[in-house]
């Protein structure tokens, strides 16, 4: 890679390396360190293509999500990881409903199997269309609307709690009024 190339590299990491971060540690089922694994590796054929590559984050995220397709493939299961600090670090007092929110919904992503969560990740957190995330994962956009819907049923029966946190939404949802409006020019 030529000095041009070195730079514009590292400006991108620079630049985008804790959102890709965020996405592969939710590829990776809330474990930090295969999601550094997993982005480290990503960037690493990154690396290598730079000067061939026009859209870069497109290329990476790319490199993710089929690097965590074939981690779910591999025949042995995951193994459990020991780590010296826990993962959140001094969360503010008036933050610990955010906080607690984390821990749920970490702990039921982590309950799923690689492919589900993989689903819900590219559909909610990366907020692609289903006809990506099929695109992406290879397979029909049918098989991507019924993992999804078994997805979140699954992490709905993993969190009930979860179903608390947004009664206002719903209230305002249901008081909606639908019925026809005479618009004039």
């Amino acid at each position: 890679m030529d000095a041009e190339g070195l730079e514009g590299f590292r400006d991108f990491v620079d630049s985008r390396s804790s959102a890709l971060l965020r996405t592969a540690v939710l590829l990776s089922g809330g474990d930090r360190h295969a999601g550094e694994d997993l982005l480290q590796n990503a960037l690493a054929k990154a690396a290598g293509r730079w000067h061939r590559i026009d859209e870069p984050e497109a290329y990476v995220r790319q490199v993710l999500y089929r690097q965590q397709i074939s981690r779910w493939r591999l025949k042995w299961p995951r193994r459990e990881v020991s780590v010296a600090e826990p993962p959140e670090r001094g969360a503010a007092p008036d933050d610990s409903a955010a906080a607690e929110l984390r821990v749920v919904m970490r702990a039921a992503l982590s309950r799923l199997t690689a492919r589900q969560r993989t689903v819900l990740v590219l559909r909610y957190f990366e907020d692609l269309p289903e006809a990506d995330v099929a695109r992406l994962l290879g397979c029909s956009v049918g098989t991507v609307r019924s993992t999804t819907h078994r997805s979140l049923a699954r992490l709905r029966s993993l969190a009930p709690e979860l179903a608390a946190l947004g009664p206002a939404d719903v209230e305002q949802q249901s008081s909606r009024d639908y019925s026809p409006v005479e618009v004039r020019p």
